[in-house]
């Protein structure tokens, strides 16, 4: 393998393997939420408390190298926003329309906080981003219900803050160690969670398991590999590539929950892959002249 294609490909890897988590995740919440199998505060509290030991776990057996890298406050404050957020929405949200406006509002902070920062987006990455967001929002479509204003408003602030998340972490220089310390900084947030909702918190066996493996694997691996991803993506390219992740989670459940193959589904992911690639390469295009 040449050497000069390591970099492109590690970046490719790590993002197709966090965008297959961050499909997991939302299966995992929807499992868990679907069947009452716990509350959404309850789901919230272990997804985030087992990411943080698990990343703890592993800094231990694997400390990495001498960094300054702690995380932050403020990213902790979104990655918790996040998960908080996208929990109690999809109570009262069907799949389709939480899909389309979490991914929508993610897209839409990332490009808006990076034209605001001076960047400019050319006429094939513009054409990219809405070809890729018509493919999303065609496969959301026939699940598509008015939202009731209440998860509507949670999942648009779901969406700012993984958006926010996402555009902190591109600058991190040791991923691992800032996801374990921005997992360690959501202990407070998550102390006050367990403290206002103790007396409605409610899980079955299958629910705390679902959480902790959502928030083991899912959340603390999965943002671990994003973060790595981002180094090597821009702004525009980490916001769009994230739209694969319901075509993602509709493959699976294709394939472990025995659901057909659509031809909205062919459709939709032909769009955004579609999409996507136009802003990948119009980017390597313009990189050129």
């Amino acid at each position: 393998m040449h050497a000069s294609r390591w970099p492109l490909i590690k970046t490719l890897m790590c993002a197709l393997f966090a965008l297959i988590a961050f499909a997991a995740n939302s299966v995992l919440c929807r499992l868990a939420l679907g069947k009452e199998a716990i509350d959404a505060a309850g789901f919230t509290i272990i997804r985030l408390l087992s990411g943080l030991l698990v990343l703890l776990l592993i800094l231990k057996i694997r400390p990495s190298k001498a960094s300054s890298a702690r995380g932050s406050w403020l990213s902790a404050l979104m990655l918790f926003g996040y998960a908080v957020t996208f929990s109690f929405a999809y109570l009262s949200l069907d799949t389709g329309t939480g899909a389309l406006v979490l991914f929508g509002a993610v897209q839409l902070t990332i490009i808006l906080t990076s034209l605001f920062s001076g960047q400019k987006l050319h006429w094939p990455e513009w054409a990219g981003v809405m070809l890729a967001f018509s493919g999303l929002a065609y496969l959301a479509l026939p699940n598509v219900t008015t939202p009731s204003l209440t998860g509507f408003l949670l999942m648009t602030l779901a969406g700012v803050a993984w958006g926010g998340y996402t555009l902190r972490g591109r600058g991190s220089s040791a991923p691992f160690q800032d996801t374990a310390f921005n997992f360690l900084r959501t202990a407070p947030f998550v102390g006050i969670l367990a403290l206002i909702t103790f007396f409605n918190l409610q899980a079955s066996l299958e629910g705390i398991m679902l959480a902790a493996l959502s928030g083991a694997v899912a959340s603390g691996l999965g943002y671990t590999v994003w973060y790595i991803a981002l180094g090597g993506l821009s702004t525009t390219e980490s916001a769009v590539v994230q739209l694969l992740v319901p075509v993602i989670a509709a493959i699976g459940g294709v394939l472990f929950v025995a659901e057909a193959i659509t031809l909205r589904l062919m459709i939709s992911s032909i769009l955004i892959l579609g999409g996507i690639l136009s802003v990948f390469l119009g980017r390597a295009y313009l990189r050129q002249y």
